[in-house]
């Protein structure tokens, strides 16, 4: 499914990909635990390659670069294998092999009661295949204002460095900002994608750990500038987000603002 019709969306792709392996499954609709625990399990280990190939399909029929096609390598890691599949010469930092299996495991820390993991518990609860209530979480993570936001991160970016001419003057960023608070530029929306959470205020403990890492990361690869960017619009945000909403409660940034950095 994954060749036949590429999707320009990697998330979209997943879920038509898992709802698929119901079809060469001979107990899929078996809810027994030991049974779940399996699928469970095979889930785990395939959806890395279903996510990569989806990638790759779409860069080749949608983008028109080359199908490159690696087979996974038993002795690498989950994260080690993911940039070893996605790079045309298999190759990357153990910097970058690090910080992606972080991020994994912060990703899937993020307890029961997500957007995702919620949709999980309903689906279940009506007695359906694994398949069907993977690829239910799946279409919930997509959203914009969960699994998809560290994607709108990216794209408030690269639309502010259009719009501001020097990323390094403190009153532009602030401007612009406002103008996104206002639903003035960017998606309209009026959120500033990566910025608060509904229980973490202080701080996202996930994000602590992920900005340290990018920070390493930016210093890798000569992007110093693109961090401070980050660091910047991080504290301008929270600023304007408290002062619109009149309250006191601190607003930090969340998990998706350097992940998609």
């Amino acid at each position: 499914i994954i060749m036949k019709k590429p999707s320009r969306d990697i998330m979209n792709a997943v879920a038509r990909s898992v709802l698929m392996l119901y079809a060469y499954d001979d107990k899929a609709d078996d809810t027994s635990v030991p049974n779940v625990v399996r699928q469970s399990l095979q889930l785990i280990s395939e959806l890395p390659l279903l996510a990569v190939y989806s990638y790759q399909a779409y860069r080749h029929f949608h983008v028109g670069g080359s199908l490159i096609i690696h087979e996974p390598d038993p002795k690498l890691s989950t994260a080690e294998n993911i940039l070893h599949l996605l790079r045309a010469d298999g190759k990357y930092t153990s910097l970058e092999a690090e910080i992606l299996d972080i991020a994994l495991v912060l990703h899937a820390e993020h307890g029961g009661g997500n957007n995702s993991t919620f949709t999980n518990h309903v689906v279940t609860s009506s007695g359906t295949d694994t398949y069907s209530a993977v690829a239910a979480s799946i279409a919930s993570l997509k959203g914009p204002r969960h699994g998809g936001a560290n994607l709108k991160v990216q794209q408030m970016f690269a639309d502010l460095k259009k719009n501001v001419s020097d990323i390094k003057d403190d009153s532009q960023i602030e401007g612009y900002l406002k103008k996104v608070l206002k639903g003035e530029a960017f998606d309209g929306s009026g959120l500033i994608y990566g910025m608060g959470h509904a229980v973490y205020t202080i701080s996202d403990p996930r994000e602590l750990i992920l900005k340290g890492f990018a920070e390493k990361l930016a210093n890798e690869k000569g992007m110093q500038d693109e961090f401070l960017l980050h660091d910047t619009v991080e504290r301008i945000a929270a600023e304007l987000i408290m002062a619109r909403r009149h309250v006191i409660k601190p607003v930090c940034a969340n998990v998706d603002f350097y992940s998609g950095l």
